[in-house]
């Protein structure tokens, strides 16, 4: 095998196989990309039937980049005849005096001219029955929102960067890398062998630190394992894909939710309430104390989405303390990239992978305008022990 490339990704989870496939495009046999475990594997963050795609965002730099997700997903779909969105329409709803502040999002939608409605909790109820909401309660739909498929969203960019001639390696973990100072970094596996290349693009997700270290650099991230639940409910057509929209309660705590997609019931869960861990204390057991918070939420708000358990699937958050992403240069390594998505990013896979392939290949990108708050040396990601702000 060769062992000089263009670029090179470590971590070919979400956003590493959207950078694979950006980059094959471009330098088609040149890309090599590197996974510690198998491809497809449920250690990390990236791998389910669903998560939440929308325009909603409490930032108009989010929306923007959202915005651009779904342009890029839809190349992505076309260059490999896979579907991997569902438009299903998105909610926002919770209390009016709720700890996440609605008129946010909609201050971002109204500025960056994209369509919302605005509903009370009696107007959602009438629309959506499934609902047990009040007076005291508030919604934000909006139309474009709906499913991006991990599964089938990861193997498509796996898929097609092997067929741009990229070379994917599986059970291939970095054992250490080192910018040599002539404009190459070297990447070195377990097994002896050493690959070289003057672009290096690190999504690792909750292993970033771990690849950081070599560059004497640590960011205060926040890990912890959380969970989704799918239910088999006593009405499943209330919850068809035609019928309920995605939803997010803007509260603390957050719960967000799916209608029916990939298992025989629709799936919830808390968003931020699993236990702190690291990669290598984290089981794959469901959090009772978590598992009872939402099943009373959907007692309370959702009945008819309570049922018989179907699977608890767990997974990793790894958080900025601002939860904010981190896509940028090593300072002091202009040829390492570092990409984070911080637990709330497969929306966005396709479209960081892009904009990696971009800062990589043209050392800059037209979402440079969208990139400010994603530095990695921002003042937070400097400090020892931030204050945290987890709820977007």
């Amino acid at each position: 095998m060769r062992q000089e490339w263009d670029a090179i990704v470590v971590g070919l989870g979400a956003i590493g196989s959207g950078a694979a496939y950006w980059l094959s495009r471009r330098l088609g046999d040149r890309v090599l990309g590197l996974e510690q475990f198998e491809l497809g594997h449920h250690r990390g963050a990236g791998q389910d039937h669903s998560r939440i795609i929308r325009l909603s965002y409490h930032r108009p730099d989010y929306v923007r980049l959202a915005r651009r997700a779904y342009a890029t997903w839809a190349e992505v779909e076309a260059d490999s005849g896979t579907r991997i969105l569902t438009r299903t329409g998105g909610l926002d709803v919770g209390p009016r005096d709720g700890a996440i502040p609605i008129a946010d999002y909609a201050a971002a939608m109204t500025a960056e001219g994209v369509p919302f409605e605005a509903l009370d909790g009696p107007e959602i109820v009438r629309r959506w029955p499934q609902w047990r909401l009040g007076d005291e309660h508030i919604g934000l739909f909006q139309a474009d929102a709906g499913i991006a498929d991990p599964n089938r969203g990861n193997a498509t960019h796996q898929r097609l960067a092997r067929g741009h001639g990229a070379t994917l390696l599986e059970h291939s973990p970095v054992t250490r890398l080192r910018d040599v100072g002539d404009g190459t970094v070297e990447v070195d596996l377990d097994g002896g062998a050493t690959h070289r290349a003057p672009r290096v693009i690190l999504a690792a997700d909750a292993w970033t630190n771990d690849l950081l270290a070599w560059f004497d650099r640590r960011l205060p991230l926040t890990i912890i394992q959380s969970q989704v639940t799918y239910f088999a409910v006593p009405d499943p057509a209330a919850f068809a894909l035609d019928r309920f929209p995605i939803w997010i309660w803007m509260d603390d705590p957050s719960f967000y939710g799916f209608p029916t997609y990939g298992e025989a019931g629709p799936k919830s869960a808390e968003d931020v309430g699993g236990a702190e861990v690291t990669p290598e204390t984290r089981t794959f057991d469901r959090d009772e104390v978590g598992f009872a918070r939402l099943t009373d939420f959907l007692a309370r708000h959702l009945p008819g989405q309570l049922g018989p358990e179907i699977l608890t699937k767990t997974c990793l958050y790894t958080m900025t303390p601002d939860r904010d992403f981190v896509v940028d240069r090593l300072p002091d390594h202009p040829g390492v990239l570092v990409a984070l998505g911080s637990a709330h990013a497969y929306k966005f896979a396709s479209v960081l992978g892009r904009i990696l392939s971009e800062l990589a290949i043209d050392g800059s990108t037209p979402s440079a305008g969208e990139l400010g708050h994603f530095a990695i040396d921002r003042p937070i990601l400097l400090e020892a022990n931030p204050a945290t702000s987890f709820l977007v």
